[in-house]
């Protein structure tokens, strides 16, 4: 067997196996290979297993990989991020540090209505230079796929532009990106006295014009299952201050309608308003956040096809000591996923590894459960779990290669980027934690 790129006599090879969320107790069988190794050809993985059985199978390698000391495990996939946006929020980290709520400072016209006007008042260039360098530091970490939404616009024009940064970078970058429509974030200032009148345009305007809109799938890194759709899933903020439940479920219906997949912003900060309900009712493919959910929607979740993603980061930048039940979540038989949920008011973080730290110390997860989090369950939270997520013959080879004898140590270790190298569709894209010098990158 001729194969592109083999990486041989590895520590560990770690993996979680399967194309389908991993659920409850399950989330902890890994499958780990001692001096393991993986075959790589025209972009997918032909063989994982021990170096002598893998070894055996090829007659020439065009690129070796020696991996002794070091572990191989699967890419990760961030599905939950706010990743397009301009400006920063440093002033009201410090406002929050001195006593204010976040929200507080939404309704005092800050927060997401803040990085609105900063994103609406930016140029295309500024968005995707900034975008570009949020994706690099991703990249450099380990991350190879990423949910990505929009959000930040709150009106047509700026959503639109949102949307086409997101698919120039996907084309351009080798971080791959699932765009989401969160036209549904916050009601926007223009709206503040007549929320009503926003809801209605994003049912009637905006997702039917973005059901409609195709972009052409070009560019180096386009990855091969992108079709061109403008977004393959519609988001809503339910929270007070943001979208009641009756609001959330009308725009939910119209994008459900209309071929959009579904995720949910719930249970942030509010118990009691019914979002995770909903989005197992409608059948999302996540419900996200989960910080204040009740034990009888936890079991409710628990029990249905929707998978649980949590976003530690998001507490540990607003200081409120305050995790989502993740523990409970897998002990009820559950699917559970982690996320950065990288924006730039509560979680300006592009390290999953540093997700899953505060993972297994905050939510109680075991390092396996902490990875199978971060790479499978996250992968099929945004509908990808068929090609990403695990170290398996037929899917993507998207990896990692650590600097630790043992993978245990990306939860361990904390605040040190342990990436020596990533592989994303066959291709070495950093290497000795630096992105490759490759025109392609940055085309």
């Amino acid at each position: 067997m001729r194969v592109d790129l083999f990486i041989r006599h590895a520590a560990q090879v770690v993996t979680p196996l399967g194309h389908r969320p991993v659920r409850g107790m399950a989330m902890g069988n890994l499958e780990l290979i001692p001096d393991g190794a993986v075959a790589i050809r025209d972009g997918r993985i032909v063989a994982v297993g021990p170096t002598s059985t893998v070894e055996a199978q090829i007659t020439e390698a065009a690129e070796i990989l020696e991996a002794r000391d070091q572990v191989v495990v699967p890419g990760f996939v961030d599905p939950h991020t706010h990743l397009v946006w301009a400006g920063d929020r440093a002033a009201e980290f410090e406002l929050r540090l001195k006593g204010a709520t976040y929200l507080e400072i939404l309704r005092a016209g800050g927060g997401i209505l803040f990085t609105v006007r900063a994103t609406r008042a930016a140029s295309s260039d500024q968005l995707i230079a900034e975008t570009r360098s949020r994706m690099d530091r991703m990249l450099l970490h380990g991350t190879t796929t990423a949910e990505a939404k929009t959000g930040y616009g709150l009106e047509w024009e700026t959503e639109r532009r949102l949307l086409d940064v997101l698919h120039h970078l996907n084309g351009a970058h080798p971080l791959d990106l699932v765009p989401t429509f969160l036209g549904a974030h916050a009601v926007p200032e223009e709206h503040r006295e007549n929320p009503e009148a926003y809801v209605g345009q994003l049912i009637e305007e905006m997702l039917p014009r973005i059901a409609a809109q195709r972009y052409p799938v070009e560019g180096p890194w386009s990855p091969p299952w992108a079709d061109g759709r403008a977004a393959w899933f519609c988001d809503v903020f339910c929270e007070r201050g943001a979208f009641n439940l009756d609001q959330t479920r009308r725009i939910l219906e119209a994008a459900k309608a209309l071929g959009f997949g579904l995720k949910v912003h719930a249970d942030e900060f509010e118990p009691a308003l019914g979002a995770t309900p909903l989005a197992v009712q409608l059948r999302a493919i996540s419900v996200d956040h989960l910080v204040s959910t009740p034990p009888e929607h936890l079991e409710l979740l628990a029990r249905s096809e929707t998978i649980g993603v949590t976003l530690p980061g998001t507490p540990f930048g607003l200081a409120t000591g305050h995790y989502a039940p993740g523990r409970q979540l897998i002990d009820a038989g559950g699917a559970l996923a982690i996320a950065t949920d990288l924006n730039p008011g509560t979680s300006w973080c592009e390290s999953m590894p540093m997700m899953m730290a505060l993972a297994t110390r905050y939510m109680k997860l075991t390092p396996a459960e902490a990875l199978t989090a971060a790479t499978l369950n996250a992968a099929c939270a945004i509908g990808l779990g068929r090609e990403i997520g695990s170290l398996e013959p037929g899917k993507q080879a998207d990896l990692v290669l650590l600097d630790a004898r043992d993978y245990r140590h990306l939860a361990y270790r904390y605040g040190v980027n342990l990436v020596h190298t990533v592989v994303k569709r066959g291709k070495i894209v950093v290497r000795e934690g630096r992105i490759a010098q490759d025109e392609e990158l940055h085309r």
